[in-house]
């Protein structure tokens, strides 16, 4: 294996009004180190700096249209090189009929990279020479994606099956233990509040305790109502993990409170954390935010 084996490149390009930015943002959400507007000659070289960092990079987009006055619109003799190193490559080409791409610009205000190069001057001729420009690499690209008639979210969705791997449909779900008296946790999605329960606080020998070790936890998980909460409100995140899926979004941060962050929100949080920790679509970390505050 050589060591251009562990990289892998995605050539992003297509039409400008297509969603290449958007493409990149997918990407980069994804782990990709996104490199924007890079000219084609310098790519062997970005290759190599990738290879040479700490860590090193081991995927790398390259998003390269007609801004860069050198980009031609050949990519053929970047995929022979890079074929000729040994790196895994594939190309994104993004279209969108013309109509689309016209009232996109119009509605941003934005004028083509092209259309000062014609005669007329017009944003139709600027598409349409930019359209004939790239007609090679659309031709040889290993993924094409119309974005006519497609919203944001549903763009992230073609990116995400075809760049993502297994890692794409994960979501990363951080469920967070906290003390109502220190105050909410800013970035918080959803917010439990555990209260209701009695609190190990008041019991002598589990107040030095916290709700990570056993005493603590089958204290609080043995209240009425601990196991009904737990599972209704597992079967209501699982809802709107589903929800979120389905929107993009990528995580979640499920804060559980309880007064002083040290008892039941935390021995609530780690039940809930074990019981999303089963799903294989979710990647779940744990915090105690308030645990040793006091």
């Amino acid at each position: 294996m050589s060591e251009s084996d562990n990289i892998e490149v995605a050539l992003v390009t297509g039409l400008s009004g297509a969603g290449l930015r958007t493409a990149a943002k997918v990407l980069e959400d994804l782990g990709w180190y996104v490199a924007d507007n890079l000219p084609p000659e310098l790519i062997s070289k970005m290759i190599d700096l990738g290879l040479e960092s700490e860590p090193r990079i081991e995927r790398l987009a390259l998003v390269m249209d007609v801004r860069s006055r050198l980009f031609t619109g050949d990519l053929g003799w970047v995929v022979r090189e890079l074929d000729t190193k040994g790196v895994r490559n594939r190309v994104l080409f993004l279209d969108a009929t013309d109509a689309v791409l016209i009232q996109r610009f119009e509605s941003n205000r934005r004028s083509h990279p092209l259309q000062n190069d014609g005669q007329d001057g017009t944003l139709t001729e600027g598409i349409a020479a930019e359209r004939e420009r790239l007609a090679q690499v659309k031709a040889a690209a290993d993924v094409v994606i119309d974005t006519t008639s497609l919203s944001v979210h549903q763009l992230r969705r073609r990116v995400e099956a075809s760049f993502g791997g297994t890692d794409a449909a994960m979501i990363g779900v951080t469920v967070q233990s906290f003390g109502f008296k220190y105050g909410l946790p800013i970035d918080s999605d959803l917010v439990c509040d555990v209260r209701f329960l009695p609190n190990p606080h008041w019991v002598p020998e589990l107040r030095e305790h916290t709700g990570r070790e056993a005493a603590v936890r089958d204290y609080v998980l043995g209240q009425a109502g601990a196991q009904d909460y737990l599972e209704t409100y597992h079967h209501l995140l699982q809802l709107t993990v589903d929800g979120y899926r389905r929107e993009g979004k990528s995580y979640m941060t499920v804060a559980v409170g309880c007064t002083g962050g040290k008892h039941r929100s935390v021995a609530m949080t780690e039940a809930l954390a074990a019981m999303l920790a089963r799903h294989d679509d979710l990647s779940v970390r744990v915090l105690h935010r308030d645990v040793g505050r006091e």
